[in-house]
């Protein structure tokens, strides 16, 4: 068996068991292995979407919680990224695309803490703010909504659509 069937396999057992614990990921809602959606949280004072557009690309470091380590674990390059300012601000307000994935984490002691590597795609036109992510019927499984406290999370490409569109809705005065 190569590589790859051992990955898939593994990724299979592991959304086996998220499924049966209410949760899967994104690579399991979306019946795909090679495309993945997420969200990542930061607090806009220590780095904010436009610091990551300045710099062009970052690690994503520092992730001390074992569900949000385990979300890392599972992003592939390429995969698309939600950036949502938490704190004051609860906006998601711009799109970034992993760069690098999974690695051992240079600010951890310990090889089990991840790090990966995202760079910017687009700003949305408009931040979607978490009182109209709630306010979405479309939304009401995000992970943002229901385990609100989690730092990197999956989304689906259904969830991953609507807000973009959201995003781009307000602009157009719709």
């Amino acid at each position: 068996m190569n590589c790859n069937n051992l990955n898939f396999k593994a990724a299979t057992n592991t959304m086996m068991n998220k499924k049966k614990s209410g949760l899967t990921s994104a690579r399991a809602t979306t019946n795909k292995v090679t495309a993945g959606y997420w969200l990542v949280k930061q607090e806009p004072q220590a780095y904010s979407f436009d610091d990551l557009d300045r710099d062009g690309r970052t690690e994503w470091t520092g992730v001390r919680n074992f569900q949000a380590r385990n979300n890392l674990r599972l992003m592939r390059a390429g995969d698309q990224v939600f950036f949502y300012h938490s704190g004051k601000e609860k906006s998601v307000v711009g799109i970034a695309q992993v760069a690098k994935a999974a690695y051992p984490d240079p600010t951890a002691d310990d090889p089990a803490w991840i790090a990966v590597d995202i760079k910017p795609v687009k700003r949305l036109s408009e931040p979607v703010p978490l009182t109209s992510i709630r306010a979405n019927p479309k939304l009401s499984n995000l992970l943002l909504i229901r385990q609100s406290r989690l730092s990197v999370m999956p989304v689906t490409k259904e969830e991953f659509e609507e807000i973009v569109a959201m995003g781009t809705e307000k602009r157009l005065g719709r």
